[in-house]
């Protein structure tokens, strides 16, 4: 029997490898949109998480005539009033790296104390079929920004997101426990019925 397909709305290498391993164990293929040539990244430039996760997930599922999967997050700082937010991939300007990111958050943070540096992941799960019908789903973490870098594993803002229950930066997890307790993982967990209601159970 041949497996459903589900396409990865993303070209961000370290989310396409955390969704695959999450959704690892569910009768699916899935295949990261870079498989699929000539098809133009999406524009986010939606004001919320789930606007953006919503287009990149039905532009791709129009594009592709299959089923797709988006996601968007955020961090969210309490002491910058939500920022930066929905910009959190770009926050340091166009072209800017991770290493760009996390340092203007750490010196946009300099002499804040701990218990004022509390922040959440928010992640917004996005499903769509092929004639761009979608369903979305939510995940967040709380925790805080480190006053530094720590951990070499993850990618984006988790070498300073500070898990309390943990003691260590989603950097500094292994891939198993981050994967179980992410704003990511959790979202991906709520998206599995979903999944497998809609797209599995064809």
């Amino acid at each position: 029997m041949t497996l459903p397909t589900l396409i990865l709305a993303t070209n961000n290498k370290h989310k396409v490898a955390e969704i695959t391993a999450i959704l690892s164990g569910m009768p699916l293929t899935v295949v990261p949109v870079s498989q699929f040539p000539g098809i133009p990244e999406v524009v986010e430039d939606g004001e919320t998480l789930e606007e953006n996760a919503v287009k990149k997930a039905r532009t791709i599922a129009l594009a592709t005539g299959q089923w797709s999967l988006a996601d968007d997050t955020g961090l969210e700082v309490d002491f910058l009033d939500g920022a930066p937010g929905v910009y959190s991939a770009r926050w340091a300007g166009p072209g800017c790296t991770y290493d760009d990111n996390n340092n203007k958050l750490t010196h946009a943070l300099t002499g804040v104390s701990r218990e004022r540096r509390t922040a959440q992941f928010r992640c917004v799960i996005a499903l769509a079929n092929p004639q761009g019908k979608t369903w979305t789903v939510e995940g967040s973490i709380r925790g805080y920004i480190g006053e530094q870098a720590a951990g070499t594993n993850g990618f984006g803002y988790d070498p300073i997101f500070m898990v309390p229950e943990y003691g260590m930066s989603f950097a500094e997890l292994s891939e198993t426990i981050k994967n179980e307790i992410s704003h990511r993982g959790k979202a991906l967990q709520k998206a599995k019925p979903l999944i497998s209601s809609l797209l599995c159970a064809r």
